[in-house]
């Protein structure tokens, strides 16, 4: 069989439906996990198209993480000719929160207030220009990781006395307002190919972790996901993120402020593994037409 198509992943079982997708499609592909070495002088990639399903969250399965070994991999696949999907540009944006909000700003867009910071002495001063309540986030996360709230500046002055703050694995943090989500909810955006894709909105039960990969699959979570329609100009707004954050395919997430009714963008996942049980959610299943983009990026690399 001719390989057309690798697709390096970390987590064990979120990609099976995306595989099964491809078997029924016959589409030719070796998967690929970073239990590996590699030549930085090898010029061949392992295949003319490439797919990156790195999560972000891989730190929290392994101490020793492929996240940055992953970065040089895919640049020298880059340097090859291959058309890595979700290659470097997309997974420098994916690796650092305090990068997504600049670039959503940049665009024009409400963020969260947010300062950032690489010394936890430097936090209580963030925290004073921003006021309470407030989270501390790592700016590489995943799956809710690295997020604490404080309600008032003791109990933070406190957890950076004991060290007990969030920890980031590149040593940065993101001191960042509580946004009241209205109604307790945030909507999840995915995209393919830079284009409106579906969405979700996500009650989170005060919830960090609003994985849609994870959620659906613990019996009595208090997460809801809820398919929905958003308006036109968010819908356009996440378009426009995922063009500027070089997004093959991915999420963008956004709250309503209760306070003001403003839309906050505060987050871009390259990782759109879709959510779990998508006939029940959405009526549909998203890896059919993720299959049928492959196919084309496959067609336009012969």
């Amino acid at each position: 069989m001719t390989i057309d198509l690798a697709i390096l992943y970390e987590h064990p079982q979120w990609f099976t439906p995306l595989f099964a997708a491809l078997d029924r499609r016959g589409v030719g592909y070796e998967a690929r996990t970073p239990r590996t070495t590699f030549d930085p002088a090898d010029p061949a990639p392992p295949a003319p198209v490439i797919l990156s399903r790195l999560a972000m969250s891989a730190f929290l399965r392994e101490a020793e993480h492929p996240i940055f070994w992953a970065q040089a991999l895919l640049a020298r696949w880059e340097l090859s000719g291959a058309r890595v999907l979700n290659g470097t540009p997309a997974l420098a944006i994916d690796t650092s929160k305090a990068r997504q909000l600049a670039l959503i700003a940049s665009l024009g867009l409400a963020i969260p207030a947010t300062r950032v910071v690489h010394r936890a002495a430097d936090v209580p001063a963030a925290a004073a220009t921003i006021g309470f309540p407030l989270v501390v986030k790592a700016n590489i996360g995943g799956a809710g990781a690295g997020i604490t709230r404080f309600d008032d500046m003791d109990a933070l002055r406190a957890a950076v006395a004991d060290g007990t703050l969030p920890t980031s694995i590149d040593g940065v943090l993101l001191v960042q307002d509580y946004v009241p989500a209205r109604d307790g909810t945030i909507t999840r955006i995915e995209t393919l190919d830079r284009a409106y894709l579906y969405a979700i909105d996500v009650a989170g039960g005060g919830a960090f972790d609003l994985c849609p990969a994870d959620a659906c699959q613990v019996p009595g979570s208090a997460i809801t996901m809820t398919a929905t329609a958003p308006a036109a100009p968010l819908r356009d707004a996440a378009e426009r993120i995922a063009r500027a954050a070089s997004l093959d395919l991915g999420g963008v997430e956004v709250m309503i402020d209760d306070r003001d009714g403003t839309p906050r963008f505060y987050d871009v996942n390259a990782l759109s593994n879709f959510v779990a049980k998508p006939l029940d959610v959405l009526g549909w299943d998203p890896h059919d037409r993720l299959v049928d983009r492959i196919v084309g990026w496959i067609e336009e690399a012969r």
